[in-house]
């Protein structure tokens, strides 16, 4: 049988391409009769980028996306200064990518959707999930189509209005806060420089404002954002162009290519699972846009799933739930900490820092330096022919590696010893000639790792 998963959007397509990796049968709809045209989500985490890596869509995000920009402050009409909202870091050893990329939704899914199809697995649009029922043994699916699907599994990562988490009346926890609404578009900018960010406000109220974010891989296109007062309705572009005049600025805005409100929801389903159907992504979880968490909890939702379907164990399927549950709760509680900054008018509610990267995310369930659950870091080795690699070179597919630091691995599929130099063994092996995966593990000589399919020490 096969698994089906209701929703095209990035969580849905990087499960889907997970599981179409390991040869497993899976169909992907989504109600929408067109593909989804807007940024939305625009920041991509470094966690994220390395999901991508394994994936096989990283080279084609980096082509496709760019750098996180420096803003260009205005007040009043006047440059004032440049400020970013992170401060760009090296790569290092354990850390390959530590800066986020930006690139529109509508062009991550396409890279997404392009990817499935080298598995031959293509999203079927204008199919909606009507209803579904399971057993001990699978989930029959009735289709908007006339199609009734008998599936293994079924996956909702059909958004926050989920139809999947409503017809298991799993409750949707938490608040919509009327307080707040966001008018957001994608617009573009006469006389703007596109390799730039730019805020635009009043003197008396510089954190009250409009962005204009560049979004790469379109003809000159900004994402934009600004409040809107409870008296607004309209998302044409007059609205959008009046939010920019009262700010003093002398930009004229054309081109408005998507548009839409935005009120923050905070909400976390009581339960990720019931029987054979899963919640993922927004249908899980929807979290205020601060931080850029959204878009990237999902796509690890996924990630930590795939792996588990696949091997279809009741009692490893279970701790998807109770890993990813409390991740979502995690991220949740930064989001909103930064909206709150974001309301009361913070100088720094659009700095991001450490914990917006995804990278420190760990399934642990006890203390201590690199357990089981934490991520698994990269790191340079040599293998036995003198080729420079990386630890993620070893990691990449979705199969389990075993690494013996020190000493010869025994006899399996992915299994390596990681030796020091000098060092040589029978059977596979990669030579840590800088020391760094030593150091990066915290490993002494026979130290056994076990990392799974999705990066996570076992």
């Amino acid at each position: 049988m096969t698994t089906l998963i209701a929703g095209a959007g990035p969580t849905g397509l990087t499960l889907a391409i997970d599981l179409a990796r390991r040869g497993l049968d899976v169909r992907i709809i989504d109600k929408a009769t067109e593909y989804f045209a807007g940024s939305r989500g625009d920041g991509l985490q470094p966690r994220t980028m390395e999901v991508f890596e394994d994936l096989g869509v990283l080279d084609a995000v980096l082509a496709a996306g760019r750098p996180a920009p420096e803003f260009r402050v205005y007040l009043d009409g006047e440059h004032t200064m440049n400020r970013r909202m992170a401060e760009p870091e090296q790569p290092r050893p354990d850390v390959p990518y530590p800066n986020a990329r930006m690139l529109g939704q509508s062009q991550t899914e396409g890279i997404l959707r392009d990817r499935l199809a080298e598995f031959g697995v293509h999203v079927e649009l204008g199919t909606e999930l009507l209803d579904f029922e399971q057993d001990e043994d699978g989930v029959t699916a009735r289709l908007s189509t006339g199609e009734t699907v008998r599936a293994t599994y079924l996956v909702g990562a059909d958004g926050g209005r989920s139809a999947v988490r409503k017809t298991l009346g799993i409750p949707f926890e938490g608040t919509t806060d009327e307080s707040v609404r966001m008018l957001l578009g994608d617009v573009a900018a006469d006389g703007l420089d596109h390799e730039y960010g730019y805020w635009f406000a009043k003197a008396d109220d510089p954190m009250t404002g409009v962005m204009l974010s560049p979004l790469p891989s379109t003809d000159g296109l900004f994402q934009f954002g600004a409040p809107l007062s409870e008296e607004d309705s309209s998302t044409s572009l007059e609205t959008l162009q009046s939010k920019i005049d009262v700010t003093g600025a002398h930009v004229r805005l054309t081109k408005l290519t998507w548009s839409t409100v935005w009120r923050p929801n905070i909400r976390l389903a009581a339960r990720f699972r019931e029987g054979r159907v899963f919640l993922a992504g927004d249908a899980a979880h929807v979290h205020p846009p601060t931080g850029g968490q959204g878009l990237n909890t999902g796509v690890q939702d996924a990630y930590n799933l795939g792996w588990k379907l696949a091997d279809g164990s009741p009692d490893l399927l279970d701790t998807y739930e109770t890993e990813r549950r409390g991740v979502a709760a995690r991220v949740l509680g930064l989001s909103t900490e930064l909206m709150e900054r974001y309301k009361e008018g913070a100088e720094n509610a659009h700095e991001r820092g450490e914990n917006t990267r995804q990278l420190d995310i760990s399934y642990r369930t006890t203390e201590g330096k690199l357990v089981p659950g934490d991520r698994a870091p990269d790191a340079p080795v040599v293998d036995a022919d003198g080729r420079r690699t990386r630890l993620f070179e070893l990691f990449r597919g979705p199969h389990e590696t075993q690494l013996v630091f020190g000493a010869a691995a025994p006899e399996a599929p992915h299994s390596y010893a990681v030796l020091r130099p000098g060092q040589t063994c029978a059977g596979p092996y990669v030579v840590d000639t800088d020391g760094h995966a030593f150091a990066a593990y915290d490993a002494s000589d026979g130290a056994k790792v076990f990392i799974r399919p999705d990066g996570y020490v076992g």
